[in-house]
């Protein structure tokens, strides 16, 4: 006997795939179970018992043509059939050995094709079915993609993220009805009864509802571990989608395997229902064989024709029921959008309304788990909502960066405000909004801001940095920081990514925005109205504007401090400019200006001028300037500036003159007239000596000539006494006068990369200068009398 068990290698699948089987699938496997076992049955009987046993007929020779077995059927029925004689008790002298040779001989001749392989086709049909099943679970070019999409369902099924955040969705629904059916209650009960036990059903009617809107659903807490897990779940959903839903292989193999189960069941049932009528008990047999046994005409018995025959229309019922589920699985195929799936209901129920709607093959399974339980799809559209990610990298973030890690980031900045400095993070931590100290938030390279609520409790904030950080702030928190922000910086790629909020903080007083315009507005250089920032005071632009923006006229009458930086790319148009009446401070770097613009010398306020990385070559313009009464600092400094006009007499106010990393190789005996300079900076250019009349310069404070040509000072620059900074490194002194112990105020002297063979002792009488303050290789240290040395090492 063949045990049922040799034949579960053909149904044998990973107990994972049952998701995958929809009902009428499942109800085919045990259909076709059912039928193995018939067919097993059969088989079994085929091998353990005799096939057929025949007699020898007495009919005469020209009667063989009718049925020789007519008279062996039942008594009434022979005479229903003429009434034949009966014969019995006759001698057919026939040994064992021939009877069994009559046997095999007929079995093969005269049995019909049918009744004798019945048990074989079954088994045969049975496992062409189950092969049709579950082909497409074997095919590599599908299991791969079943396999892997069983294991993330798993896992998204099993995540404490999903349950975390079904139980919070489910909580914020719950408790809105909650409360609602608490104050119907409430209101319901107290119109009713007085006396002692009205109150008393009043207090136990009262505190079932609160017992529901009190008590929170119970969510448990992610450790770091699991937290990691979700977010890397989140990953591989986002890739298998983006594999699958490329294809629809699976939702075509399925199709093939069941329109190939239908077309075997129609042929099964078919020839099936054809030659059932073949199984008959009694078989006549004619064979040539009266040589051998003396007789050619045989009526013989097939034993197992009865029950054969009831297996069989047994096995064509379950065909049949097997054959009506494969013609419901085609209609449910083409009955509807299979290569389409919505997840409208669950959005409606959880509140995740960014869950995108999914196509192909990843539509086709979930149709198909959808069939199987719903609430696997329910779960696994979690890990699919950008809202729900954002969540567990929220979570993550919270866990991660604690009060007390925060607090140690904390630090001064420049401005002297207690910075909080974010950098790179997947998200703004919540913990942030603890920090109340906190006076000026910095955060770089941080995607997708969006303030929460709690910001308002940052009741110190007045600095705020995005830098390539795009942020949305609720109005809520706009209202908060419209008066309470004073500084905010913003960093982007195109100008246009500038939150518009920004423009809507009227208290605020400083304004850094770096970006570019797009090409096609470059020209224009149109900014977001400032119009509504009435208390703006500075403004730095930072981009490739082709002239100076129109909506600085909206400021104009109170900003201060204006910066442009313009990358290289050259601003034209400056004639705005002459309506910053009070500007005090201007800054035109890298704007490609030829020449100093006109429009500069208007502004009567002016106090700072910085032309820094510009392409100036004469400065003639600069005795206009004289209509700048107020200007103290003029910086042209990295420029091509190859002589310095005369008059620059005239800048009589002028403290502090920058013209480093020029190609001056002269200094005009007129500047020693600029009585009123406290800082000269030269450095970086082509300097081979210095005018006498360095030494009018009586309120000097700070010289810089490192990286010229000098060969030697003059001796006059030893009269302006004021001097604490000398910067004459890089040169080609030989010696240093002793004169120079007239600078008895100088705290920094640099003498690095010259000539020089000794240092004079006269520099013990610089009582400023110490040795943290002498820049100088150290064998001409070493040459300083023990006592100098001693001195400047002194605390």
């Amino acid at each position: 006997m063949i045990p049922v068990a040799e034949f579960k290698q053909f149904t044998e699948q990973q107990p994972a795939f049952k998701v995958l089987k929809p009902w009428w699938d499942v109800l085919a496997e045990y259909l076709t179970i059912a039928m193995l076992m018939i067919g097993v049955f059969g088989c079994t009987l085929q091998v353990t018992q005799d096939k057929i046993i025949c007699l020898p007929s007495h009919e005469p020779r020209e009667n063989l043509s009718e049925a020789p077995c007519r008279q062996l059927l039942p008594r009434g029925v022979s005479e229903q059939m003429g009434g034949l004689r009966q014969l019995s008790g006759l001698k057919n002298n026939l040994d064992l050995q021939q009877y069994s040779f009559i046997n095999q001989l007929c079995y093969e001749t005269a049995l019909h094709w049918y009744a004798k392989y019945f048990p074989y086709l079954v088994v045969i049909h049975t496992l062409i079915f189950m092969v049709c099943t579950s082909f497409w679970f074997k095919f590599p070019g599908t299991s791969s993609k079943i396999e892997h999409f069983i294991s993330i369902l798993g896992k998204c099924f099993d995540s404490p993220w999903t349950t975390r955040a079904l139980s919070e969705v489910s909580g914020e629904n719950h408790k809105g009805p909650a409360a609602g059916r608490a104050a119907a209650i409430v209101v319901t009960t107290a119109g009713t009864g007085t006396g002692k036990t009205g109150e008393g059903e009043k207090e136990k009617v009262l505190a079932e509802p609160e017992k529901v809107v009190t008590e929170p659903p119970a969510v448990t807490l992610l450790d770091k571990k699991e937290g990691e897990q979700a977010k890397a779940l989140f990953e591989k959903v986002k890739k298998f989608r983006v594999h699958v839903e490329e294809g629809d292989i699976l939702y075509t193999m399925y199709i093939r395997q069941t329109v190939l189960k239908v077309c075997k069941f129609l042929a099964i049932l078919v020839y099936n229902l054809v030659y059932v009528e073949k199984i008959s008990f009694l078989v006549a047999c004619r064979v040539e064989t009266s040589e051998v046994t003396g007789y050619a005409s045989f009526c013989c018995n097939h034993t197992k024709a009865h029950l054969f025959s009831k297996l069989a229309f047994c096995y064509i019922s379950f065909v049949c029921v097997y054959g009506i589920t494969c013609l419901y699985t085609l209609y449910w195929l083409f009955h509807r959008p299979l290569k389409e799936y919505s997840f409208r209901s669950v959005r409606e129920e959880t509140g995740m309304n960014d869950i995108p709607d999914v196509k192909n093959d990843f539509a086709f399974m979930l149709h198909l788990i959808d069939q199987y339980d719903s609430l696997y799809s329910k779960r696994f559209a979690v890990f699919l909502s950008e809202v729900s990610e954002s969540r567990l990298k929220q979570l993550n973030l919270n866990h991660e960066w604690t009060p007390e890690k925060l607090r140690q980031k904390l630090q001064r900045n420049a401005w002297g405000r207690l910075e909080l400095a974010l950098c790179m993070l997947p998200g703004l931590p919540d913990t942030v909004f603890e920090l109340s100290e906190v006076e000026a938030l910095r955060l770089e390279a941080i995607c997708d801001i969006t303030f929460p609520p709690g910001l308002s409790q940052l009741v110190h904030l007045q600095e705020l940095s995005l830098l390539h950080s795009p942020a949305r702030l609720p109005f809520s928190s706009q209202i908060f920081l419209r008066d309470r922000l004073k500084v905010i910086r913003v960093k982007c790629e195109e100008l246009r990514e500038v939150p518009l909020w920004v423009f809507g903080l009227r208290g605020l007083e400083e304004l850094h925005l770096e970006g570019l315009f797009p090409p096609e507005l470059a020209r224009a250089a149109t900014l977001e109205s400032l119009r509504e920032l009435k208390q703006l005071k500075a403004l730095s632009l930072r981009s490739n504007a082709g002239k100076v923006p129109a909506s600085v006229a909206d400021v104009a009458g109170h900003l201060q401090r204006l910066s442009l930086h313009n990358d290289g790319a050259r601003l034209l148009a400056l004639n705005s400019l002459k309506k910053l009446v009070v500007l005090r401070e201007l800054e035109l770097v890298a704007c490609g200006l030829e020449r100093i613009p006109h429009a500069i010398f208007s502004l009567g306020a002016l106090q700072e001028l910085d032309l820094k990385d510009n392409h100036l070559r004469s400065i003639e313009e600069i005795l206009s300037f004289q209509h700048c009464r107020k200007l103290v600092t003029l910086r042209l400094w990295h420029n091509q500036i190859a002589y310095i006009p005369e008059h620059v007499r005239k800048l009589r106010s002028l403290e502090q003159l920058d013209l480093s990393h020029n190609k001056l190789e002269t200094l005009p005996t007129q500047l020693g007239l600029c009585l009123g300079l406290r800082l000269l900076d030269v450095a970086h250019n082509g300097l081979r000596s210095l005018p006498p009349e360095v030494g009018l310069l009586q309120n000097l404070q700070h010289l810089a000539l490192s990286y010229n040509a000098l060969e030697a000072l003059p001796e006059e620059l030893f009269f302006c006494r004021k001097l604490r900074t000398l910067l004459l490194g890089y040169n080609h002194l030989s010696h240093l006068s002793p004169h120079i112990a007239a600078l008895r105020a100088l705290s920094r002297l640099e003498l690095k990369g010259n000539r020089l063979e000794a240092l004079p002792e006269e520099l013990g009488s610089c009582t400023g200068l110490k040795k943290a303050g002498l820049l100088v290789e150290d064998t001409l240290y070493e040459g300083l009398p023990a006592e100098v040395r001693e001195r400047m090492e002194e605390e």
